[in-house]
């Protein structure tokens, strides 16, 4: 039995130790030295040690303590994560905000505007109080569950304030001198060194052991709310900041509100010029409708809100020396050319490789191989030329012409008409195959662990695998008779290999590697079609039928299931044992079947989630916009600008009642 006091003592300590961890974190007020705070955290860790039984999920000595996993379980968000659209300029801003006074029908509109931390957005869940789950963003659907390495940042409140069931989403980053001190380290331990503070942050999270996690010294800033249970939600964003704050979350305090959108120009333009002197990266300014009920009118497209935009701040550009321009060939068979550039040091990171997209655009800026050329990262990510600077030109330098033949195969190449890309018909060319393989087990594909470039790069010259299909069929003495593949990763990569084969179809669909059709028009086939067979045989009429399907994806899944050779390549996935029906949550023949709907305004007494999944459990589908390809609007109090556009095009428009009536009728 525990004594009575220790219990007693032990449930004032951990009050008092989270309370102190709010005034810190939070507050960025502490009320007690570091010494005293670890003084009473020491008394918590010998109470628990001499008694586990008193140990809680809200303890601070449960930051750090979870076992290493074996790798990280999917986790489905509630409510999608989405991505924001980006500005650019000062035009880019000016024009998101004529279409949002537009669509609002306002002739001005208040606009939050906050930093953009350069980190990595995750979403976090809390059920009375208590985190149970921390996820990455994934795929905006889809994250990894990484809340053993999220409870080990000190600013992750382990309990509220306040006992709320609610969702929230955060960035989780790396300050500077956080950044520095982990490079040092490394480099002292002869380690390769992280490029910058944001894929150290990421790297971190994604940790199997959370120790190493805790050892990283991250920290993290709260900007959203995406559900409440208790309460209502609040009207605007900086209520929505304040709340979190009240209850326990850390907020970045630099924000401010505004209604004109000169000055918000003015201020992003500031920020810019002031950026580098705070302790994290910011890579631009996040501009959201402050009003959320005009967010929930203004709506969302297939990826972002329009209710937002992220200015994102004019990239730093440097000189260097472009000693070659080289050609990789894709899965697709596109030849990319890229630039071998003397190494040089862009927006915190030493770049030695940058994109040139295609041959007109290198003809059309005069690069030649020579060039002393100027260099900048596109959104401070992304290396690419800018153009050449010909007042150092000696002379010497050498015009590019594309290769007529594929550098890998030998196959002459093709341009298709009105593409700007050439491409390499040989759909056995090696470099085809190569980059197919890593996209098919790729993490938003096949998410087979173990199958990375190396490994594809082994199987090919050992003359293992010809198709994707040739993966399941690998043995273990194969791999093991592979250079540097021992029993136990022969082992492991069999076992991911066989687990692939469980995977619902959208992932299948997208893992093929079919043109112009990513993660989010595979889900939308595979939850329209149920099965891989019936996409096979769907006309391009059919395909039209799905909201997020246009003439052109259609064309080319079409083109895509028409040659034999694909065909073969899905009969032995088949063969294999893979399986090729959706197993998310398929729609139902019913009375809704092959409907699309779209959702708008506040429904009584139930969330867009469950109205959505009613209608696709009755065979419906649900998109994000108004078009002539929508059969519904299903519209609550305050309607906006989605109920008139339907009125506009002669959609139909029913409410909560009237669409559960004409399911029952059914």
């Amino acid at each position: 039995m525990v004594p009575v006091d220790l219990a007693k003592r032990a449930a004032e300590l951990r009050a008092t130790l989270n309370y102190h961890n709010y005034r810190y974190y939070v507050l960025d007020d502490p009320e007690i030295s570091d010494a005293e705070y670890d003084r009473l955290l020491r008394e918590l860790e010998d109470i628990e040690k001499e008694h586990p039984e008193l140990i809680t999920p809200d303890s601070p000595t449960q930051r750090v303590g979870a076992t290493p996993v074996g790798g990280f379980a999917s986790v489905t968000h509630p409510i999608p994560m989405y991505s924001l659209a980006n500005a650019f300029s000062d035009s880019d801003l000016r024009e998101f905000d004529q279409r949002v006074r537009t669509a609002a029908g306002h002739s001005k509109v208040e606009y939050i505007l906050e930093l953009k931390i350069d980190g990595l957005a995750v979403s976090l869940q809390y059920v009375n109080g208590l985190l149970t789950t921390g996820a990455t963003r994934g795929d905006g659907t889809v994250g990894e569950d990484i809340t053993s390495n999220l409870r080990t940042l000190p600013g992750v409140p382990l309990r509220l304030q306040e006992p709320y069931t609610l969702t929230v989403r955060g960035e989780a980053y790396m300050s500077k001198a956080a950044f520095a001190r982990l490079n040092a380290e490394r480099e002292e331990a002869g380690q390769p060194l992280f490029a910058n503070p944001r894929n150290a942050a990421a790297g971190s999270l994604r940790q199997l052991d959370p120790k190493i996690t805790a050892s990283r010294g991250l920290d993290i800033f709260f900007y959203s709310l995406a559900a409440i249970a208790e309460r209502p939600m609040p009207t605007t964003q900086e209520e929505t900041l304040q709340l979190l704050r009240q209850v326990g979350f850390p907020v970045n305090q630099q924000r401010v509100v505004l209604s004109d959108i000169e000055e918000v120009i003015d201020y992003c333009q500031a920020w810019h010029q002031k950026r580098h002197a705070l302790p994290y990266d910011i890579d631009g300014i996040v501009i959201k409708v402050n009003d959320l009920e005009l967010q929930e009118q203004l709506g969302y497209t297939a990826k972002s809100p329009r209710w937002a935009v992220a200015y994102k701040f004019p990239a730093e550009q440097v000189q260097t020396r472009l000693l070659d321009i080289v050609i990789s060939v894709g899965r697709t068979g596109t030849l990319n050319p890229n630039a071998v550039l003397e190494p040089v040091t862009i927006a915190g990171s030493v770049v030695s490789r940058a994109s040139l997209h295609n041959a007109d655009l290198i003809a059309a800026k005069d690069i030649r191989i020579g060039d002393t050329v100027i260099v900048q990262k596109a959104g401070d990510i992304i290396p690419e030329v800018v153009g050449p600077v010909p007042a150092l030109r000696t002379g010497e330098e050498k015009v590019f012409v594309m290769p007529t033949t594929c550098p890998e195969c030998g196959t002459p190449v093709v341009r298709e008409p009105q593409e700007v890309a050439w491409r390499c018909p040989n759909g056995s060319c090696p470099a085809v195959l190569r980059e197919g393989l890593i996209h098919f087990a790729s993490r938003d594909a096949m998410d087979i662990e173990g199958l990375g470039p190396a490994m594809v790069s082994a199987l090919l010259e050992a003359d293992l695998v010809r198709d994707v299909a040739d993966l399941y069929a690998l043995q273990v003495e194969q791999l093991t008779a592979l250079e540097r593949v021992g029993q136990k990763t022969a082992e492991n990569l069999l076992t991911a290999i066989a687990k692939s084969k469980e995977n619902s179809l959208e992932r299948l669909i997208f893992a093929l590697g079919i043109r112009h059709v990513g993660a989010k028009g595979a889900q939308s086939l595979a939850a329209h079609f149920g099965s891989l067979d019936r996409l096979m045989e769907a006309s391009a009429e059919e395909l039209q039928q799905i909201p997020d399907v246009g003439s052109k994806m259609a064309a080319s899944i079409i083109n895509y299931f028409a040659a034999d050779a694909n065909r073969r390549v899905i009969a032995k996935l088949k063969s294999a044992g893979v399986n090729q029906r959706y197993l998310g949550t398929q729609a139902q023949e019913g009375v809704l079947s092959g409907k699309t709907f779209v959702i708008t305004g506040t429904l009584p007494g139930v969330t867009r989630e469950q109205a959505t999944q009613l209608i696709e459990q009755h065979g419906g589908q649900v998109a994000s916009s108004v078009s002539k390809k929508t059969d519904y609007l299903l519209a609550g109090e305050k309607a906006g600008s989605k109920l008139t556009k339907a009125r506009e095009l002669g959609v139909p428009v029913l409410s909560w009642e009237e669409l559960k009536v004409l399911l029952r009728s059914n």
